[in-house]
């Protein structure tokens, strides 16, 4: 749930936050708990079988079975008064070595989109592998 943002969508990462995920016992499937503000639980409730969807198809099984709402926090009720707006991504700078051994290794690639969308991958890939 690192990346809740991408695997909800902006508009409903905007309005809940997971904050936990339980398991019961010798049960198959979990428990996402969505922590939102109670103006909006009611609008949220009515998209808990989309967001089940698309956090399963994350996990690619069907790893959560329910989704909870709630509108404080669970430790108290301090926590649960909190903005829901995602945190900026920090900027990072491109690198044009990788850039250049990425692009080189796409370049085979007819379909534009597709080379431009494996460029990306082999230079995450790459970035990624240098901090290592």
């Amino acid at each position: 749930m690192t990346h809740w943002t991408e695997i909800v969508g902006a508009d409903i990462a905007a309005n809940a936050r997971p904050v936990n995920i339980s398991y019961s016992k010798g049960g198959f499937g979990a428990t996402l708990v969505l922590l939102t503000t109670s103006a909006r639980a009611p609008m949220l409730q009515m998209q808990v079988e989309t967001i089940r969807e698309k956090v399963n198809a994350c996990y690619g099984y069907n790893a959560i079975s329910r989704v909870r709402i709630t509108q404080t926090a669970p430790t108290g009720f301090a926590e649960g008064q909190v903005a829901f707006a995602p945190a900026p991504k920090p900027e990072v700078k491109p690198d044009p070595v990788a850039q250049a051994k990425a692009a080189d290794l796409a370049a085979g690639t007819k379909n534009d989109e597709l080379r431009a969308a494996l460029s990306a991958l082999g230079e995450n890939i790459l970035k990624s592998s240098k901090g290592n």
